[in-house]
């Protein structure tokens, strides 16, 4: 169960235009490991998004450029928010209509004749 009040600031958060949430937001860069030669292994080029008033943390490490990273863990900040922001709608159990006990009870009776002329020669 998601606490009120971090739903309603994801959902405040992702209307925010792109600069107003990265000022929400914590930014840390790291080197990022992985293929894309020294220019990758050598600068830091990682990004990590921390949303502070929810949270949320996101990192991007795909890319060679810092700038196309922020981009990348923006979007997913914005689909987590999204995400947390997100109202189940309310499941209420309903029982089954007479017509449809009725068929089930016609098809139990049916198979039961149908298993029960297998049988036939036995007695």
């Amino acid at each position: 169960m998601i606490p009120e009040h971090l739903r309603e600031a994801a959902r405040r958060a992702g209307a925010l235009p792109d600069p107003a949430l990265l000022a929400e937001c914590e930014e840390t860069f790291f080197i990022a490991s992985g293929p894309g030669g020294q220019h990758r292994n050598k600068t830091e080029s990682g990004v990590r998004l921390t949303h502070r008033p929810t949270a949320v943390t996101v990192t991007a490490t795909e890319r060679r450029s810092q700038a196309q990273n922020r981009g990348a863990a923006l979007e997913r900040l914005r689909d987590r928010l999204r995400a947390l922001s997100h109202r189940p709608k309310v499941r209420r159990p309903t029982a089954p209509t007479r017509g449809a006990r009725e068929r089930r009870l016609r098809e139990k009776k049916h198979k039961a004749v149908r298993k029960a002329a297998r049988r036939g020669g036995e007695d």
